[in-house]
């Protein structure tokens, strides 16, 4: 599956538009706790366990994009759009969000 956040893609022309697909992960408060909690794992101002649990939901918001496309009959998705938002009580939970255009190349 191409995914671009580009509209078109370079010699490869759309044969048709099959619709609008998303991906969304809401990673919950307990993984936030239990990160700044271990503040210790900052290493040259960087958080790396905070940055994994980031890399997983996007990755995961991804794979939940291309299933939805495959699923359209889609042999890519343009247009692409990554968001992040703190969403729940207190801020205490996140969702990574990614919507794009399944087309038929």
């Amino acid at each position: 599956m191409i995914i671009s956040t580009t509209p078109t893609l370079e010699g490869r022309p759309v044969r048709d538009y099959l619709g609008i697909v998303t991906g969304e992960v809401i990673v919950g408060a307990n993984i936030f706790k239990d990160l700044f909690a271990g503040i210790r794992d900052i290493v040259g101002g960087r958080a790396g366990a905070y940055e994994g649990a980031l890399r997983d939901a996007r990755r995961q918001a991804y794979e939940e994009l291309s299933m939805e496309a495959e699923r359209m009959g889609a042999d890519a998705v343009v247009g692409v759009d990554l968001d992040y938002e703190v969403v729940g009580q207190g801020g205490s939970m996140l969702m990574v969000s990614i919507s794009g255009t399944a087309v038929k190349l």
